[in-house]
């Protein structure tokens, strides 16, 4: 059995799971598309069409090991039935073309057979005609079953709870509560560092913090500090970690690694601040365990309002 298709699989059972994941599709594309905001739009529509297109490209793979030579790849497919309508349309003019004859300057309706074609062409015909209508019936119930599976998507999703704007909903208050004001950051796997160095930079706490003078502070400068506070506490954050203490602060300051509470702490406790953390179901404070009194940031966190899953973002003061 060749790869992507699992052993002792009929070709029924495959058909089967093609629904099972074309609507398993549907649904996570509607879902994306429906949390989009018109800043998104655009990526997250194309992630939905290279989606839409590996899948299919991996089912016509699937099906290959059934059918043999006969392309079930859907652009195949689609050349296959636009040849075959061309076909049918030539055979029809020439039929009808040779319905008449010119006779002595009148048209007769019956012409002189002509003859028949070669035995081997004879054979042919009916074969071509055969795999034209298995290639149109293949894309025709292709068709059926995505418009299907759309619809059935479409109203799993009509019933779905808009977690994004009850999200949205609950946080307005806490906001308005504060004076705050969310200041976006970039939804990129540096959200909090972003959002923590934008506040240390419009509170104008950046001066006071050694590390960070002189510097054009940014998410790298916070990753760094996080990194550096960790391999000198790793007594303090190892039960907390599922890897060694040195690989988990690497790639924490070097890569894209999402931060979490772990990187507040080690924030807070290195840059000598209280970070507020902002969220559906209220306020969080860490504070360091020396110092930070009435240094204060906040920042706001969203579990549903972002297409990465958890963000972060700066909360600057309101202006009136």
């Amino acid at each position: 059995m060749e790869d992507g298709v699992p052993p002792l699989e009929t070709l029924d059972q495959v058909q089967a799971r093609h629904r099972r994941e074309k609507k398993d599709l549907q649904g996570r594309i509607t879902s994306k598309k429906k949390n989009a905001t018109k800043k998104t739009r655009k990526g997250v529509n194309d992630e939905c069409a290279a989606l839409e297109y590996a899948l299919a490209e991996k089912h016509a793979a699937e099906l290959a090991v059934f059918t043999g030579s006969e392309s079930d790849h859907p652009d195949d497919a689609a050349a296959a039935a636009a040849a075959g309508n061309h076909l049918a349309t030539s055979d029809a003019v020439v039929e009808k073309l040779a319905s008449v004859s010119l006779e002595n300057g009148v048209l007769a309706s019956e012409p002189p057979p002509s003859p028949p074609p070669p035995p081997q062409q004879q054979q042919q015909q009916p074969e071509q005609k055969r795999r034209r209508n298995r290639q149109k019936e293949r894309l025709a119930r292709r068709a059926a079953e995505q418009q299907s599976l759309a619809a059935e998507a479409a109203t799993e999703a009509a019933h779905m709870s808009d977690h994004r704007g009850l999200e949205r909903a609950a946080l307005a208050p806490l906001l308005a509560a504060r004076g705050l004001a969310e200041h976006d950051v970039p939804a990129d796997g540096h959200c909090l560092f972003s959002a923590v160095a934008d506040q240390v930079v419009a509170r104008g706490y950046a001066a006071d913090i050694p590390a960070l003078a002189g510097a054009r502070v940014g998410y790298r400068q916070m990753r760094v500090l996080a990194a550096q506070w960790i391999r000198a506490h790793a007594h303090q954050v190892a039960p907390f970690l599922e890897e060694p203490v040195d690989e988990y602060a690497r790639k924490m300051q070097d890569t894209a690694e999402w931060g979490g509470q772990v990187e507040l702490q080690a924030l807070a406790e290195a840059c000598g601040l209280e970070i507020h953390v902002v969220q559906k179901s209220g306020e969080q404070v860490i504070k360091p365990a020396e110092g930070g009194e009435g240094r204060r940031i906040w920042v706001g966190y969203y579990l549903h309002g972002f297409g990465l899953g958890e963000h972060y973002n700066s909360l600057r003061d309101k202006k009136e």
